[in-house]
């Protein structure tokens, strides 16, 4: 097998299982795990080379980023309105925080909400009570902008939480935010 098409089918593995997460089919916690066996197993490697693929691939993941058009504009316009900005992702808190710095981001946001930290996945109605209350925040106070509609959008909603759905094929963010 090619590593190009390693390449297709570890994004295809991990695809498919984050998709089922967002489906509450496995927590994030379950995926990091299930991902790595998956393929390790479908090449045909031994057992023993799950663990260091996994260390491996983490490293590696957290030194990768893709800003989406118009990402650092947007936080920009809202961090010079005075907006007070949190990151709330399903990950590896120190996965997530290192992406944010890579893209050079990080600074912007006053804390990160990273399921693994928090103890619950979004969608989970208690991620985001307990991100509110770490942040001193009522729901009222809070627009929660993602890019999922069931782990963002939905989650925040039924915590009560005003949210924006960003649709990365087809809106543009500046367009989003226009008028806060």
């Amino acid at each position: 097998m090619s590593n190009e098409e390693q390449f297709q089918l570890f994004f295809q593995i991990s695809g498919r299982l984050f998709s089922e997460a967002k489906r509450g089919l496995h927590t994030i916690a379950e995926v990091m795990d299930l991902y790595p066996q998956e393929f390790i197993a479908t090449i045909g490697y031994p057992a023993e080379a799950v663990e260091p693929f996994k260390h491996a691939f983490r490293a590696a993941w957290g030194k990768t980023h893709t800003l989406v058009p118009n990402a650092e504009q947007m936080l920009q316009t809202l961090h010079a309105k005075g907006y007070r900005l949190f990151a709330a992702s399903n990950s590896f808190g120190h996965l997530q925080r290192s992406r944010l710095e890579h893209a050079g981001i990080l600074h912007y946001f006053e804390d990160t909400y990273i399921s693994m930290d928090i103890g619950y996945d979004k969608p989970d109605i208690r991620f985001y009570q307990e991100a509110l209350r770490r942040a001193n925040l009522q729901p009222s106070e809070v627009l929660m902008i993602g890019d999922s509609m069931t782990t963002d959008v939905l989650g925040a909603q039924a915590a009560g939480i005003d949210a924006l759905f960003f649709d990365r094929q087809r809106d543009n963010l500046l367009a989003l935010i226009q008028d806060l």
